[in-house]
């Protein structure tokens, strides 16, 4: 087994094989080590159903500037630039219209007001108005977008995000997940199921330690989840205390999924969406037959997604069956059955959906983001200043990462050519 590398990369995701596209083209040999048994992380397209379904990540969000439309567009990948589900409210569900509009425009407030808090406490709750009826609602928005509820959100983490998002939101048919796994490059080495135990720094670079051998490399670039990097499952060098702290400043929210499918012909609208309840901070989005297929995607973030991790997927079910029949009507019960549920929270080698900074820490991204010692390079989308969350984000995180290692390895390779 071949064990000496320019880079070793860690982590199999977005980033990872971003940083390996980037190598692959300039001709530096890598390793990925990946310590699940399939490449993407929090992308993962699965056939349900008979159907690819994105457990995690799907939406090309700023599609008109994410870097994975071009990677599809080459490998002949579809993609879906119509408006997405949320812009198309199902037809058939008789709602107060003036509530709904009374609950985004609180939202819009909401927002407002977070620049001003941005600038002292930066807490994002301290921007709800106290006792607002809505507040639910924004709670329920603000778990969507970040995983947690407002008392955990820089508001200025929280609008940089904001600030740079330009709204186009795209789709790929045959999956995020799908297209993140297939982009690997074949000059890329891949050894799955092979978890990083240790990095050490060596005189001429890094020794990564698995338990199938330890691997060498002038360069390792580290794309391991916050909630991994901030824990012990990796030893890393001495002096990396500072990176562990800047990974605890952005842990990892909860965003989960329930998937349901119909099971006979009825009243669903195809391509339309739902939201749950506008009083209850818990509360779901629904895409409704996504491309027509008789599926419903139950999307849960904060609070609601927290439920599903700690009481299991039978609650998740029971939870999104009862919100859809109060949006539909009691006899749907019969239309519907549990399809799937995710559990990002109580995956090993995840631990969680996306990172979110904690009020006054917002700063911890450009921090995780520097390199130690020239050896060790970071990437991942809680590294990306504006575009965390994101696949995107953490595609261009490992881009970035990769052209900082090859200028590290750089005069290090001319020095020992010159020997």
């Amino acid at each position: 087994m071949h064990t000496v590398f320019d880079v070793i990369i860690v982590g199999g995701g977005a980033a990872g094989i971003g940083a390996a596209r980037r190598l692959a083209d300039q001709g530096v040999s890598a390793v990925l080590l990946e310590a699940s048994s399939r490449l993407g992380g929090r992308a993962h397209t699965q056939d349900l159903g008979g159907y690819p379904l994105d457990l995690g990540c799907e939406w090309l969000h700023s599609g008109d500037r994410n870097a994975w439309v071009g990677i599809a567009e080459a490998a002949g990948f579809p993609v879906d630039r119509g408006d997405p589900p949320w812009a198309k409210a199902h037809p058939s569900i008789a709602q107060d219209r003036d509530d709904q509009e009374a609950a985004q425009r609180a939202y819009g407030a909401w927002e407002d007001r977070l620049r001003v808090v941005a600038a002292g406490s930066d807490r994002a709750a301290d921007a709800l108005e106290p006792g607002d009826r809505y507040n639910p609602y924004v709670r329920s928005i603000a778990g969507f977008m970040s995983g947690v509820g407002p008392e955990a959100i820089s508001a200025a983490d929280y609008l940089a995000y904001d600030d740079a998002s330009t709204g186009r939101n795209w789709h790929l048919p045959l999956g995020y997940g799908t297209l993140v796994a297939a982009s690997l490059p074949a000059a890329t080495a891949l050894r799955l199921a092979t978890p990083a135990e240790g990095i050490d720094l060596t005189a001429d670079g890094v020794a990564v330690a698995t338990r199938a051998g330890t691997l060498h490399a002038g360069a390792a670039i580290l794309t391991v989840s916050t909630a991994i990097l901030a824990g012990d499952a990796i030893r890393l060098p001495a002096g990396t205390d500072p990176w562990r702290e800047a990974a605890a400043a952005l842990p990892l929210g909860h965003n989960e999924k329930v998937f349901l499918e119909i099971a006979r012909d009825s009243a669903f609208a195809p391509d339309s969406h739902a939201y749950g309840d506008i009083h209850d901070a818990r509360s779901a989005a629904y895409s409704i037959r996504p491309n027509g297929w008789p599926v419903i995607e139950a999307f849960l973030g904060g609070e609601g997604a927290r439920m599903v991790a700690e009481e299991g997927p039978a609650a998740g079910f029971a939870f999104v069956a009862a919100q859809l029949a109060a949006l539909f009507g009691h006899d749907v019960a019969s239309a519907i059955r549990p399809l799937a549920a995710t559990a990002w929270s109580r995956m090993g080698t995840i631990g969680g959906a996306y990172s979110c900074a904690l009020p006054g820490r917002s700063g911890a991204r450009a921090q995780l983001a520097r390199p130690f010692e020239e050896r060790l390079f970071f990437a991942g989308e809680a590294t990306h200043l504006h575009d965390f969350t994101t696949a995107h984000g953490a595609h261009d995180s490992g881009q970035r990462a990769a052209d900082e290692a090859m200028a590290a390895l750089r005069p290090r390779r001319a020095f020992t050519a010159r020997r």
